[in-house]
């Protein structure tokens, strides 16, 4: 990657009106630079003003910076300058689902499986919000205990919890596979698996860090990260949940969500829902 990077930098420096500043900024975002790649790709808009796949770069950016917004718009360009663009429409989709816009986010969803000759990530996509929509239609007035006899996918387990759309919660196991929650990344696919992988072993982690500093069990951890805010806290049987929100969101409504998720997962966990 740093190979790639240095090569397609020393490619816009012989030539600063060229294209490359798309697959630069790209290579950028995905180290995590985001600050540099969007430093790039608005410079090379200066450029290319109408250029649909740099708006669309600059789309996905705002969405690992956590601007919305910001993404959406970009992508609305996207598909003004290039109808049927199916990275523009896939991105809308995911910002209207994370924004609770199910019926908008199947219609977008919708177009670009009608662009994407089969995109398997579409299509799963598209189930995923119209699962969605069906259980919005059937979400319980009270959203602390789930009427008797009620079907319930796990998926969505913490939906009535958050209040927003750029909050997600995860329930793992010991070993990180994923219980109930969801995490659905900007391209309609659930990553709540791999996030789940990455974070295994924390709660055996956290243990042992408490214990050695004499600081007793550990109850809940909450930091702070570029694009989110994220709090963890121990489940049953050494598992771990896990809470996203936006940066913008108040440490003390993070603490109050984490504690209403928690106390939802251990009564789905005990079959009181």
């Amino acid at each position: 990657m740093a190979d790639e990077v240095r090569r397609l930098s020393d490619e816009l420096v012989r030539d600063p009106g060229s294209r490359v500043f798309v697959p630069l900024g790209e290579a950028l975002r995905r180290r995590g630079q985001l600050d540099l790649a969007l430093k790039v790709t608005l410079r090379g808009l200066e450029r290319h003003p109408h250029f649909a796949d740099a708006h669309d770069l600059l789309a996905r950016i705002a969405v690992d910076r956590g601007d919305l917004e910001r993404a959406f718009d970009e992508w609305d360009m996207v598909l003004r300058l290039a109808p049927g663009h199916l990275g523009a429409l896939k991105g809308m989709g995911f910002v209207c689902f994370q924004q609770g816009r199910f019926a908008q986010a199947e219609e977008y969803l919708a177009g670009a499986e009608a662009h994407g000759d089969r995109d398997e990530q579409v299509a799963s996509a598209l189930a995923h919000v119209r699962e969605a929509r069906l259980e919005l239609a059937q979400r319980p007035r009270d959203p602390g205990r789930l009427p008797a006899g009620t079907t319930h996918d796990p998926r969505y387990l913490f939906a009535d919890v958050l209040s927003e759309a750029e909050q997600t919660a995860l329930l793992l196991d010991r070993d990180g596979l994923v219980l109930a929650g969801a995490y659905v990344a900007w391209d309609g696919r659930d990553v709540g698996q791999e996030v789940g992988a990455e974070l295994s072993g924390v709660t055996d982690a956290a243990r042992r860090a408490t214990r050695h500093l004499a600081l007793g069990e550990w109850t809940s951890i909450v930091f702070e990260t570029e694009v989110a805010v994220v709090a963890m806290t121990p489940s049953n049987n050494d598992g771990l949940l896990v809470l996203a929100t936006s940066r913008a969101t108040p440490l003390g409504l993070v603490r109050r969500l984490l504690d209403r998720c928690a106390e939802r997962a251990r009564r789905w966990q005990g079959g009181r829902l």
